[in-house]
């Protein structure tokens, strides 16, 4: 009796793909049966990656509704849509059946995403949510000290995600999430990752937000003169500006990023990566699109209990750090510390001044993506989906996602309103349709 877990894959974007390569690295627990995008070649390479003797079973459908529209084909689902159609796929999918791992964020809105917890409750099912840093090998061991006692008890903390100058114009600017009312707001499309992993290390309810955030940078207004929407001449050489699209040809660091979004980029000439430069929103100046995400925020967040901290996103640094403060010690942790000192986490006691030096582990797999997070997520989806007995007990379960969810939307709603949340009196207000999140 075959005891594999069948996978079908609805959305074959990067993460579905990613995904579904690597839980071919475990061929005894999983097996692809199933793949839907409306980009054919998309749902042939996770085809693809299934053994070359299961290929042949594999079923490709042409998109979510004609997946979704016949009888239930596999144990789980992967939902890789985009975030504005996370919510139908992933009802109908719990409705025929399906146990799902569904990428973040959870829907669009807040009350879908609600909706969607509470019908996978109702109806039994299980689903986990994308929440890769809760795998990584960085988190663990920042989480395993603090349960140690080895801080003391946790007073406050301060942690940051730079997401990057470059990333934040591909994907926050030209691209799929540059609009908040097209997409999901940023402190959900991007940091409800590190809403999750914040409310997952302290291991309590947040109780209240207050937010700041702008658009202060990728505007129109920021130019010194007018010049065109999209490079018109591209047959000179890059110019000054740094966020050039022609960079996504010339600087390599750069072109990684167009793997997410172009199709077959690898084989592609300079010239065929013009072409489509061309005519796609990731060709045009990223001072001139419809974008609306704020380019730097700041949430201040009081949990039970009154642990307190602030989280900074900025477009103007790359990595996430964290510093953690606890009656006995404090933890310095991530990219800053990594690159200038003294280690990628350390351990400062208060009186003695003693500088402990905290070893991560390797990334397990050969694989670190996210920091061997998306290793870890699919590494631990068997048990997960089969061997928990409690859903509780999942890794990242929808019921303790749609928490930080919360969290993550009453944020932006502070920004928008300036006024400190409170989240429980939030999500009342939000499920009886008193606010539209």
């Amino acid at each position: 009796m075959d005891k594999r877990i069948t996978l079908a894959g609805c959305g074959c974007g990067s993460r579905t793909r990613t995904y579904m390569k690597l839980a071919m690295e475990f061929p005894e627990r999983f097996r692809i049966v199933a793949a839907a995008d409306p980009v054919r070649i998309r749902a042939e390479q996770v085809r693809d990656f299934a053994p070359e003797e299961e290929r042949s079973s594999v079923q490709l459908f042409a998109n979510a509704d004609e997946l979704l529209s016949r009888p239930k084909l596999a144990d789980v689902m992967i939902i890789g849509t985009q975030d504005d159609y996370h919510y139908e796929p992933c009802r109908r999918a719990l409705e025929l059946g399906y146990d799902v791992l569904l990428e973040k964020p959870i829907a669009k809105t807040l009350r879908e995403a609600l909706e969607l917890r509470d019908l996978a409750t109702r109806l039994g099912r299980r689903v986990a949510v994308c929440h890769v840093l809760r795998y990584t090998p960085f988190y663990n061991t920042i989480r395993n000290i603090i349960r140690s006692g080895e801080l003391g008890d946790i007073m406050t903390f301060n942690a940051n995600e730079g997401v990057g100058a470059w990333h934040f114009g591909h994907s926050f600017v030209r691209g799929h999430w540059g609009n908040s009312t097209t997409s999901t707001p940023m402190i959900v499309a991007k940091c409800c990752h590190d809403m999750d992993i914040l409310h997952w290390l302290v291991d309590r309810p947040c109780e209240q937000v207050s937010s700041f955030g702008e658009l202060s940078f990728f505007r129109k207004e920021t130019l010194a003169e007018p010049r065109p929407e999209r490079c018109t001449d591209w047959t000179t050489p890059v110019g000054e500006c740094p966020w050039d699209a022609r960079k996504y040809i010339t600087d390599d660091s750069c072109k990684r990023w167009l793997k997410m979004v172009m199709d077959g980029v690898d084989e592609a000439t300079p010239e065929q990566i013009t072409e489509w430069l061309r005519t796609s929103a990731w060709g045009r100046d990223v001072f001139q699109c419809d974008n609306d995400q704020p380019d730097h925020l700041v949430a201040i967040l009081r949990y039970a209990g009154g642990i307190t901290g602030t989280f900074t996103m900025t477009a103007f640094e790359e990595g996430r750090h964290i510093e953690i403060y606890g009656t006995k010690a404090k933890l310095r942790a991530g990219a800053f510390y990594k690159e200038n000192g003294p280690g990628e986490i350390t351990i400062t006691e208060h009186f003695s001044k003693k500088i402990r030096k905290v070893d991560v582990e390797e990334a397990s797999g050969g694989y670190a993506g996210h920091g061997g997070g998306d290793w870890g997520l699919v590494s631990h989806l068997y048990d997960d989906m089969r061997t928990v007995e409690d859903v509780s007990l999942m890794t990242t379960s929808i019921q303790a996602s749609a928490h930080s969810h919360v969290i993550a939307f009453a944020v932006e709603h502070a920004r928008r309103t300036g006024e400190v949340i409170s989240i429980p009196e939030f999500e009342r207000r939000v499920l009886s349709g008193e606010l539209n999140y």
